[in-house]
Parts: C-alpha cells; structure tokens; sequence
C-alpha cells in the first residue's frame, strides 16, 4: 500500500509486549492510504489513456449526458488525473443538480487534494439527495475518521453496513475503529468480512494480524502478515509486523531482511528503523 498519510491508534490495549516492541506495533497498525488505498480493488486499466479516449468519444456523441462526464471522471481519477476528473464531476452536476453519484465521486477527488471542507460538503449533499446511498457515507466515515471524529465515522460505517453494503471499506474501517478501541473480537469480525468481501485486498489481513496478535494469537497473525505481504509486496506495515513476529520468535536473521525491506519501501517509516535497530 502507498500510503500518503499515517494515522496512529491505540490498537494494542493490554498487550504484552516490552515497551519497545508495544511502541512500534503500535505504530504498525490502522494506517490507510491515500488514492491508491481507495481505489485498491478498481481495475486501474480503466484509468488507462485508451479507455480514457473511448470515454471521450461516447462524450463526443453526446455532451449533454451527465453520466458520460461521471464515467469518465472516475477513470480520470484511478489514473490519478485528478484535476480532470474534478473537472468532468463538475459538469456531471452541473448537467444534473441531483446527481447523488457524481457529487460522492467529486467528494473523493476533493479529499485527495486536500480540500476537505469541500468534500464534507459534498458527501453531504449526495446523502442528502439519497440517505440510501452506501458510497457516500463510507467516503464521509473516511473523512471523519481522518480529522479524528471517530464517533461521526464509526455511525457512518454502521449506516452503510445497515444499507447491506458489499463495500469492504466499511467493515474494514470500522474494524479499524474497533481496535484502536482494544476490542480486538469485534475487529477480527470485521476484518473477516472485509476478506470475503474483497480477498485480494492486503489491508484487512494487515489489520486483522494486528488484532490477532493483541489476542496472543500469533500464528493467525503471522499467518495474516504473510498473506499481505503476498497479496501487496509494497505494503511497508506488512513488512515490518512479519519482522516483528520473526523477532519475537527470536529469528533475528530474518527479522532484520524484513525490517530491511520495510525500510527500503518506506524509509521514514519509524518502526520499522525501530526495529531494524533492535535486530542489527
């Protein structure tokens, strides 16, 4: 995962660990990334330069359709063209004040630029228009949880699932929320549905690892890491809560080359320096 922002919990509550080990798994756990975090289960092909052109052209034959300028502002978007993407979500609404979609989509692209007033305002709106509309809540959760209104996230995660969501994020992120509680059994449930919803994400195998090994658990958890490691080998988290079991297994040989690899996907990633330190 290429994360672009870090965000600390307290998920390791009442875990026996040294000090210094405590410190870093700590600091292992509840990150989340930026675009790619969020777009980590979409086809990022459809982001590509001749998909975006056969989206162009449907636009071409017809420039009053709003869902033309939503379609191909989300592929704008994986691609990580974020200005044009803002621009197409722009004229979706412009073309249809009430499309709830598009002002989700634009609510996300604002995020990624940092212009989070604009896409509370936006996430807002969208629900406003359709209270039944998973997306935006889950966007809006995302939004909260990041400005540290874990209470407003945790209902707005609670919403979607009640919605009967199949969005991994929502299980995922509340189970993330859930841990950074210490209730570890109600964020392994969580991470677990956010497996079978979305198998090939590493993020809930990260986070669900992390829960495990709070619980003493450290097979699960082990064998969580690794399967992140598998499924995303620039997780630089993954790597570091690998080297960590390896460490506590006494294997200090195999703890620094993973600590090593954390470091060299991540070089200011502290707990893996950390730890890296302790077994060199």
């Amino acid at each position: 995962m290429n994360a672009t922002s870090v965000e600390r919990g307290t998920a390791l509550r009442g875990f026996a660990l040294t000090a210094a080990l405590l410190s870093g798994l700590m600091l292992a756990g509840c990150q989340t990334s930026g675009p790619a975090g969020e777009f980590n289960n979409i086809d990022k092909a459809q982001g590509s330069s001749e998909n975006i052109s056969s989206l162009s052209a449907v636009i071409q034959r017809n420039p009053q359709d709003p869902e033309g300028y939503n379609v191909r502002g989300s592929a704008y978007g994986r691609g990580g063209q974020y200005q044009a993407a803002l621009k197409d979500f722009n004229q979706a609404i412009q073309l249809n004040p009430n499309f709830y979609q598009a002002y989700s989509n634009r609510a996300l692209i604002q995020r990624f630029l940092g212009n989070q007033e604009a896409a509370l305002a936006d996430y807002n709106r969208s629900i406003q228009i359709n209270g039944n509309y998973d997306a935006a809540y889950i966007g809006r959760g995302n939004l909260y949880r990041k400005a540290g209104r874990t209470q407003d996230a945790f209902n707005d995660f609670q919403k979607a699932i009640q919605l009967d969501t199949t969005d991994a994020r929502a299980y995922h992120n509340r189970g993330l929320i859930y841990q950074s509680q210490g209730q570890h059994k109600f964020a392994i449930e969580d991470f677990s549905t956010a497996i079978s919803l979305a198998p090939d994400a590493a993020e809930p195998y990260n986070g669900r690892g992390l829960s495990y090994l709070a619980t003493g658990d450290e097979d699960n958890a082990f064998s969580d890491f690794n399967m992140a490691i598998k499924l995303d080998g620039q997780n630089a988290e993954a790597w570091a809560n690998q080297a960590l079991i390896y460490e506590r297994r006494g294997d200090k040989a195999k703890a620094a080359k993973a600590y090593r690899e954390a470091v060299r996907l991540n070089p200011s990633y502290q707990p893996a320096k950390d730890g890296l330190a302790r077994v060199s």
